[in-house]
Formats: C-alpha cells, structure tokens, sequence
C-alpha cells in the first residue's frame, strides 16, 4: 500500500474532500496531548470500517501545517492541509481500534484534524464530530417510594459496560467495542469473552464465579420480581455471558483457566481495554496445580446456570451441569487453596475463608440441580470440616466467605440437618443487633466496599424471610439498607440513579471518552469532571465508618464498582419489585 492509492481509496478521498469543504467542525477521532509552541503531540483513534491489512489514514486539517512525525510508520505530505499517515504493519478485523500517535508541526495558529477516513473510508465528515451520549435504556415505573424496577434494569445493564471479548448485536452500552480478542492466545486456547472484574480488565475467575452464582440464585428464587420489571432474558444473558467464558476456561478434564491479566500490570494502565496493549497471561488450576475454591465456586455457578436455563434451553443446562460435576470432584479430590496455584491472585482475591465453605457451597447447589443425595450427604460432611474457631466467626457474605449463602440453602433443601439454621440465625441475629452501622444506619461490615456488603446481606435477609424466618423484620432490614444505598440520607450510590449519585467512579473505561476520542497520558484519570460515559446502574463501594463519602475517581477503596457488588445487590430489588 505504501506509496500508491488504490483506486478505492482515491475515490473515498474525493468524497471526504468535498465534505471537508462543506463542515469545519472538529473531528474528535483525533485528541490532541502534549503541546508546544508550534507543535502538538495526538493520537489518532477510531473504530476500523472493515477489515484490514496495513492502514493508510488521511487527515484534514483547517489550517496549514508543516510536517508530521509519524514513527511507528511514515507520513506522506498531499499539500498543506491533508497528510497520510501509513503503517503497514497494522492488521486487524472491522471493529477493531486503530490507533496512531504523531506529531504535528505547524507554521502559526493551532490546526485541527477536520475529516479522516481510513483505507479510503470516510469514518469522520465534519458533519458529526461526537458519539451522542448513552441515555438510560431503563424507563421509570413510578415505583415507589424507589424504582426498584428501574434500578433493577440498571443493575443488570451494568455487566455489558463490563463485557469483555466480541460484543453482541444488541449490545445497550454502546461506549463499548470488542477487546481483549487475543485472551489465551498465549495457551493455545480461545478464552474471550468473560467479564472485567471492577475498574481494571483482569478477568478473575474466582469472584467472576461468585458473581454468576449470585445472579443465577436472583433468578431462581426472586423470579417473580425479575418477571414484573421485564428482566428475565436480561439476567439470563448476564449470567450466560459468564457461564460461555466459564466453558471456554474448562480446557480439559481438571483443567480450568482462572484468570486472564496480570494484576500489576493492568493496573499500571489506565485506558479502555479496546486500546490495551499489555500481556495478558492466562492462569489455570490443573491436577498439579489445583484450586479448590476457584473450582468449587465455578461448579456452584454452573449447577445454578442449569436450573436457570433447564427449561429454556434443555441441552446448554445439560453441558454446563455435566462440567459443574466434574469441577465439583476436582475441587474435593485435590485439595489446595487456588491462590496458591494462580499466585497473581493472592495479591487481590486471596481465599482467606479456606476452600471447605466452596465445597459445601457446590455441594448443595449440585443437589438442588440433579436431586441425587450423595450430595446432600457430601455436604453435610464438608459442613462439619469447616473450623469453628472464635478467629473463624461469620461475620460476611461474599466472593470469598460463602458459608451464610450455604447455611441458607441448607434450610430449604436438607431440613433435617437443623445445624444450617441454628448458624444462619445466629448470622442474621447478629448482623441486625451486634454488628458496627454507620450513623445513618448502613451496616459496615467492611471498609472496602461496604454497600456489597449490605446488599449481600439484605439478599440473604429477604431470602430467608421467604422461608419464613423472622419474615417481617428481615424485610423490614433489608429494605432499610437498600433504601441507604438509594438515597435515604440523601445520596444515591448507584451512577445514573436518583439524586447525587457519583459521577466519578475509579473506572476505566467510563473515565475515557467515547470513540471517537482517546484516553491517553493521564488526563482520564485525573481531570476533576465527571467521568464522559454515565455507568448507569454500578453500585459504587460506599462511604466510611461516618458515613462520609467524596466522589472522588482515585478512591478505589470507595468509589470503585465490580461485577460482585452488583451481584447480590440485583437479587434484593428483584426481591423488592415482588414486595410492592
């Protein structure tokens, strides 16, 4: 391509000329960074129109420049106000970001790029320089005296801003593209698609399980709730578009890729994952390596997934039930904490409750997805595995301590066994009357993230209150603190919903501007506005001890969203849409 236009591209520049002429408005493909006298650095970024096999980009500018430094290839002059930038090297599939950084020099006043095209495709005309901002896809319902459904429709839609690989057709977030396309290319084998775990690109499998688990559990038992808002296919894709990944990572009998991404350095990158160049390692668990949690957790979320599609779609349920079977047995015959299989994980989802409360966890929930008893009776013996130690008191419900989620299931599908409900009252009386609250009344069972916390907990109140433990007064809790992170003290701490909620969560992608546009040399990260892309539905961590909060992107410790927040938390409204 070097050197000669093909006819095509010839004729697509004809046509970006003449609409060159006709708009002088700015085409945001191109942002502008470092500046100096005479002299600017940018990055070129756009989505590619097709598929390609060397790049040619023309660029339009409205006033004259110099020269352009291009170094990754070579820039070819037209005349004053068009150049060419040329890089052979590039190839990619339609959809796929391009991006080039270059240097303009320039005779006086700053010049703007006007219209682009790529490959002869015109893909900025001057006549429309930004992508209109995403509008909340979720209506009002009128609701009272909150939308649970609305914020229930949200909840859900904030897995596709976290989607990771080939994004569908009816994708809603449409600040997204497809990334992360070369995930497992370093193993061999295809592990794309998955989720993101918080505001990095680390897929994780172990919360990620978690997370599945937990929507999967929302469908089952607050059904109805999910009906009467019109959420059902959607929590079906959000749990499925775990569940796909989680068949991807299941490579071989006993062999399961628990993670893509090395923490550090993803987290040393701060940019959308459709423009990520770092490595991305793949980590799995095998017979010399095993992870019980990571396997038992997995083999939870799958034997959850078959009851949510067996009677949607009879063979997808029959495929992943038979793989959570398989994790099942590799989680209990081969013993080790995964953490210790997957190091990176140590440094950010270390299991630090064992792996017995995943045992038992997968247990029960095999049994409520086959009815064969052996499983009731396995998990009656890792229940009596788990320490019972005062360093060992429930005191959480989370991606990493499941034992309150197991007691709970215990109560409906082994009565008999009267140690599940006498540990689950015990939790319960204990979050209600003895644990620490914030002053305006959220339970603060964690500084990390305390809202998840809350909201965990409240799924489980509501739960149990359907199985006719303290009805009222657990509903009248879990109501209470849903109502804390919905504006009872006049904040809401979910993005897009009710009155002074966050506009600046620790969240890549949301932090960039939508392409066209980039998100280069820190200004995403640091700028003092709000984030460009409105993440409607995240649940942000939560405030301090006092209840002090401050909307601040670099706070991380409160201020983050992830996939396991919202988890539990959509399980309650669904739960709450049922109530009213």
């Amino acid at each position: 391509m070097t050197g000669v236009l093909t006819k095509a591209l010839l004729l697509g520049v004809a046509t970006l000329t003449l609409l060159h002429t006709a708009h002088a408005d700015r085409c945001e493909y191109v942002t502008i960074g470092d500046e100096w006298t005479y002299n600017y650095g940018a990055v070129f970024s756009a989505p590619a129109p097709s598929d390609y096999s060397g790049v040619s980009v023309d660029l339009y500018f409205n006033r004259p420049v110099d020269s352009i430094d291009y170094y990754q290839g070579s820039a070819q002059k037209v005349d004053d106000q068009h150049f060419i930038l040329i890089d052979d090297s590039l190839s990619g599939l339609a959809g796929s970001i391009i991006e080039l950084k270059f240097q303009a020099h320039f005779p006086g006043a700053q010049p703007v790029v006007t219209a682009a095209a790529i490959n002869g495709e015109p893909i900025c005309d001057g006549a429309w320089t930004t992508v209109p901002p995403l509008q909340d896809p979720c209506d009002p319902t009128g609701m009272m005296p909150y939308d649970y459904a609305q914020v229930l429709c949200m909840g859900i839609l904030f897995y596709e801003a976290e989607r990771s690989g080939y994004l569908p057709a009816d994708q809603r977030i449409t600040w997204r593209y497809d990334s992360a396309l070369g995930d497992g290319s370093d193993v061999g084998h295809d592990l794309t698609g998955g989720y993101y775990d918080a505001g990095d690109h680390v897929k994780f499998g172990f919360p990620m399980a978690f997370t599945a688990t937990m929507i999967g559990w929302g469908l089952i038992d607050f059904a109805d709730g999910y009906k009467s808002a019109g959420q059902v296919e959607y929590g079906q894709a959000a749990l499925k578009w775990a569940t796909d990944y989680f068949l991807k990572a299941h490579t071989a009998h006993w062999e399961f890729y628990g993670q893509v991404g090395n923490g550090g350095y993803d987290h040393s990158y701060w940019g959308r994952p459709e423009n990520m160049t770092m490595e991305r390692p793949s980590m799995k668990i095998d017979e010399t390596a095993p992870g019980s949690e990571l396997a038992g957790e997995t083999a939870a979320a799958l034997a959850v997934t078959s009851i949510v599609f067996k009677d949607v779609d009879a063979a997808y349920s029959a495929e992943v039930l038979d793989v959570a079977k398989e994790l099942y047995e590799f989680a209990d015959a081969k013993r080790e904490h995964y953490h210790i299989s997957i190091p990176d994980a140590a440094g950010y989802y270390q299991s630090w409750s064992g792996y017995y409360d995943e045992l038992l966890w997968a247990a029960l929930w095999l049994y409520r997805a086959t009815d064969d008893a052996t499983y009731l009776d396995r998990a009656r013996g890792h229940y009596a595995e788990i320490p019972v130690t005062p360093n060992n008191r429930l005191e959480q419900f989370s991606w990493d301590d499941k034992r309150a989620g197991a007691f709970s299931l215990g109560t409906l599908l082994d009565p008999e066994f009267t140690s599940y409900a006498t540990d689950i009252q015990t939790f319960l009386d204990w979050v209600k009357h003895e644990a620490p609250y914030t002053p305006g009344g959220l339970v603060y069972l964690d500084t990390w993230g305390p809202n998840r916390h809350a909201a965990n907990v409240a799924f489980l109140m509501f739960w149990n209150a359907n199985q006719g433990l303290d009805a009222a007064e657990n509903r009248q809790w879990a109501q209470g603190q849903i109502g804390y992170i919905l504006g009872d003290t006049g904040r809401s701490f979910v993005i897009g919903y009710g009155q002074n909620y966050p506009k600046r969560p620790h969240h890549r992608s949301s932090s960039c501007p939508s392409l066209p546009g980039t998100c280069h040399d820190g200004w995403a990260e640091k700028q003092d506005g709000p984030n460009p892309q409105t993440l409607y539905g995240a649940l942000v961590g939560g405030p301090g001890a006092n209840d002090e909060y401050t909307d601040d992107r670099m706070d991380y410790v409160h201020n983050e969203v992830a996939c396991d927040y919202n988890a539990a938390f959509v399980g309650a409204l669904a739960a709450l849409v049922e109530l009213n």
